[in-house]
């Protein structure tokens, strides 16, 4: 598996849209501080690939992927596998509860020569190629096909995260062995023997098969053919015999056939002749139509009578006239009678209202002359008045006095204002002055009472007038309207007699309508009298019409009874004469048919004879058996042919089994897949162990004993050590050292689609000093020159960096880890 594009989106620290191009990325360092995301970007591999992450501590730490805040995330893998591109999806989204769920995964298989930089412009999903799996649970069988690891060894092998760089190293000799069988395609192996067994299976299941239809054709010797053979030729005598004397059968019973044809039709004309009946009832039917015609007759004499006096009383009440004129000039004889009573009284009523008017115009003109006089006597008051006042100031002052208040004069306050003294003029002035006001106000008050009274007065005279004068205007045109017009009497006396002949005339209508009614049910008695009349004609015509073929006589079209006498008394003679005919006819029949059944019976003998039972059509029966005699004798032959070719069958059956049993045998209990592994285990220790030399300096050496590895330590006089006792900088050798043996030796040894084609190290190279740290370097380099696989390290060490070509840079602000590739 190599990797060539990772796109990121909310996945951990990579909040924002981050692409890695690993395309031409053959040998590459992740650098970055700590804490900044390098293990990250193997982490996303890991995780588009199987759903989850080594330091994830399973699928239950799936919530480790979304970016803090973040809701959901994108990681998409492009990568190559035994020649073939591929495109790995997961998405991971929290639901409002809080719950991290995978949303989607799919594989897809790319089409050949598809540029990964499209992936830049949008393309959706269905644009990237063959869907290989498009759910979760798909996609852990499509990526065990596509990279041919599972997911432990996948993080053993191809990228080994920090914690576990040396699982590989330590595991136990069952868990190593099942990494090299996955490895190096040893499974076939084992598949090979379970193919080899079935196949064995499947032969000795045919070989058995093959015995049992032999068992099953077992009387296919010459006896039986000899005794096929000669019942082909029974049954082709058979045949011939049986087509010799079917002629003189067919010929028998046609004319058998023609005999009874000919009395069956006979017998059929007799049947139609006895059945002509005349029908019961004929003659009433006729007379029921003449009874109807003559009621429906009566009924319309009478309604024509009817509509004579209704149209004779019509004229009658017509000749008086409108009904409605009349009676509008009895009501003008009414309303005028009225009118000149209602003139009568509004003229009292005019006359009174006049004789009031005029008093009411005196007694006005005496109220204003009492008031001139009145104003004449105000004014002489008010003169008097100014000369009492002229005659004594001082009395006139003390009016205007009151007590504590100055005095206008001499401005001083006076304590009581004297009193008027009797007899003044002044006073006198005054109370003649108040008596002459209050007159002259009464007078007023008088003049006004009577002008309201004297004008109300006007206005009902003049109302009153105008009433009398259109009560005399619609007098004048009602004795005009009158004036040509009969008396009242002569008015009501037209009414009167508008009111009988109208009454008559209702009583003509009821008649008419009745009369109408009695004439359209007669219509309808004569209708179905001669509906039934003409059913009766259908019935005689059907019947007439049934025996046309033997010319029935012509029929009197104006007598029904008639024509069905003529009818019947013609089909008795007829069928006498054929009576007469049946008996000759019948003993030919019968002659016809004994001779038929002479030859049936004949035909039949040939059968018996033959063994078969006697057929109902004897040339088909003999056709099918020599047919099925021909059919055995080739039933019996082909099973001959089948029985020698089952017998080769089973020989070929029986070297078959015998081969895979055989095969089976040699590959049952894993022995050559043992073999194979203790072959690539040595390959590889050997390996491992030259570059463990180079690493450490010459010290230790690698080996294995039944599974597990040893260091060999020369500084110590050889001493041999379990791998589990180094410490952490030799276990890092070590691990190291294996794992390139594993890309270096077992990538040219797989025989599956899990070739080891890129190797990821995430581990502290931190603890190696200068020397080792050069080792490694060189070792990676020679490693990676060789250019049939990709090297990364993810590494924090600057001289370790600046030796490897391309560098992808992680850095990590307070939002989102960033990747910037720099170097060649």
């Amino acid at each position: 598996m190599r990797p060539m594009r990772l796109d990121l989106a909310g996945f951990t620290v990579f909040r924002d849209e981050t692409t890695v191009d690993f395309t031409d990325a053959d040998f590459f360092a992740l650098v970055g501080p700590t804490g900044s995301g390098k293990s990250t970007v193997l982490d996303a591999i890991c995780f588009a690939l199987y759903g989850t992450v080594p330091r994830w501590g399973g699928t239950r730490g799936l919530g480790n992927a979304l970016a803090p805040s973040a809701t959901e995330a994108r990681v998409r893998l492009v990568f190559e596998s035994a020649g073939a591109r591929y495109v790995a999806t997961r998405v991971v989204r929290r639901d409002g509860r809080g719950n991290v769920k995978t949303a989607g995964a799919g594989l897809q298989l790319m089409p050949d020569g598809f540029d990964v930089t499209k992936l830049d412009t949008g393309l959706s999903p269905e644009d990237l190629g063959e869907v290989v799996a498009g759910t979760p649970a798909e996609m852990d069988g499509a990526v065990l096909a596509a990279v041919g690891l599972p997911y432990e060894q996948f993080t053993s092998c191809v990228v080994l995260p920090q914690g576990q760089f040396a699982d590989f190293l330590h595991a136990r000799p069952a868990t190593r062995q099942q990494i090299l069988v996955n490895l190096l395609g040893l499974g076939v192996y084992e598949q090979v023997q379970q193919r080899a067994t079935a196949r064995a299976a499947q032969a000795e299941a045919k070989l058995e098969a093959v015995d049992q239809v032999l068992a099953g054709l077992s009387d296919v010797d010459d006896a039986t053919l000899e005794r096929a053979t000669e019942q082909v030729d029974r049954m082709t005598e058979l045949a011939t015999a049986v087509t010799a004397a079917v002629p003189e059968l067919e010929t028998a019973r046609a004319t058998a056939r023609e005999g009874a044809a000919t009395l069956a039709a006979l017998d059929a004309e007799l049947a139609v002749l006895d059945a002509v009946r005349a029908p019961d009832a004929t003659a009433e039917v006729t007379r029921a139509v003449a009874d109807a015609r003559r009621e429906a007759d009566a009924a319309a004499d009478a309604v024509s009578l009817a509509e004579e006096r209704e149209e004779k009383l019509r004229g009658e009440l017509a000749a008086l006239g409108d009904e409605s004129s009349l009676r509008l000039l009895l009501r003008a004889y009414a309303d005028r009678e009225q009118l000149a009573g209602q003139a009568d009284e509004l003229r009292a009523a005019v006359e009174t209202a006049g004789a009031q008017h005029d008093v009411a115009v005196t007694a006005l003109a005496q109220a204003r002359t009492a008031a001139e006089r009145a104003e004449t006597e105000l004014a002489a008051a008010f003169q008097a008045h100014e000369e009492a006042k002229t005659a004594d100031q001082a009395a006139a002052l003390r009016a205007q006095l009151s007590d504590g208040a100055a005095c206008p004069v001499c401005e001083q306050v006076v304590a009581r204002v004297p009193a008027v003294p009797a007899g003044s003029a002044v006073a006198r002035a005054v109370a003649a002055g108040k008596s002459a006001r209050a007159a002259s106000e009464a007078a007023k008050r008088l003049v006004t009472e009577r002008d309201a009274a004297a004008r109300e007065l006007d206005r009902m005279l003049v109302r009153a007038r105008a009433e009398h004068d259109g009560l005399r205007t619609r007098l004048s045109g009602l004795d005009e309207r009158l004036a040509t017009a009969a008396s009242a009497e002569t008015l009501r006396e037209r009414l009167a007699e508008h009111a009988r002949l109208r009454q008559a005339l209702d009583e003509a209508a009821t008649e008419v309508r009745a009369g109408r009614d009695a004439a359209r049910r007669a219509r309808g008695t004569v209708d179905a009298a001669q509906e039934r009349l003409r059913t009766a004609w259908r019935h005689f015509d059907g019947t007439r019409d049934g025996l046309a073929r033997f010319g029935p006589p012509a029929a009197d079209r104006d007598d029904l009874a008639a024509a069905w006498t003529t009818l019947a008394d013609w089909s008795r003679t007829q069928a006498q004469h054929r009576r007469s005919q049946r008996t000759t006819l019948a003993t030919s029949a019968a002659d016809a048919e004994a001779a038929a059944t002479a030859v049936a019976a004949r035909i039949a003998g040939i059968f018996t004879d033959a063994g078969l039972p006697a057929p109902d059509d004897p040339v088909r029966a003999a056709t099918v058996a020599v047919e099925r005699a021909e059919a055995d004798l080739r039933r019996l032959v082909e099973r001959r042919e089948q029985a020698a070719e089952l017998r080769e069958q089973r020989a070929g059956h029986e070297r078959q089994a015998h081969i895979a049993r055989a095969l089976a045998g040699h590959l049952r209990a894993n022995n050559f897949e043992r073999w194979l592994l203790a072959e690539a285990l040595d390959l590889l220790v050997d390996g491992a162990s030259r570059i463990l030399r180079e690493l450490s300096g010459g010290q230790y050496d690698l080996v294995h004993d039944k599974g597990e590895f040893f260091v060999v330590d020369h500084y110590d006089a050889g001493l041999r050590r379990g791998v589990r006792t180094l410490s952490g900088g030799e276990t890092f050798q070590a691990s190291l050292a294996l794992a390139l043996a594993l890309s270096e030796q077992l990538a040219g040894m797989s025989t599956t689609a899990a070739s080891l084609e890129s190797i990821v190290l995430d581990e502290g190279f931190g603890t190696l000093d200068a020397a080792t740290l050069d080792t490694v370097a060189a070792t990676l380099e020679n490693l990676a020159a060789r250019g049939d696989r990709m090297v990364g390290v993810v590494t924090h060490v600057p001289a370790l960096a600046e030796r490897i070509p391309v560098r992808f840079e992680v850095r990590k602000d307070a939002r989102s880890a960033r990747v910037e590739r720099t170097g060649r």
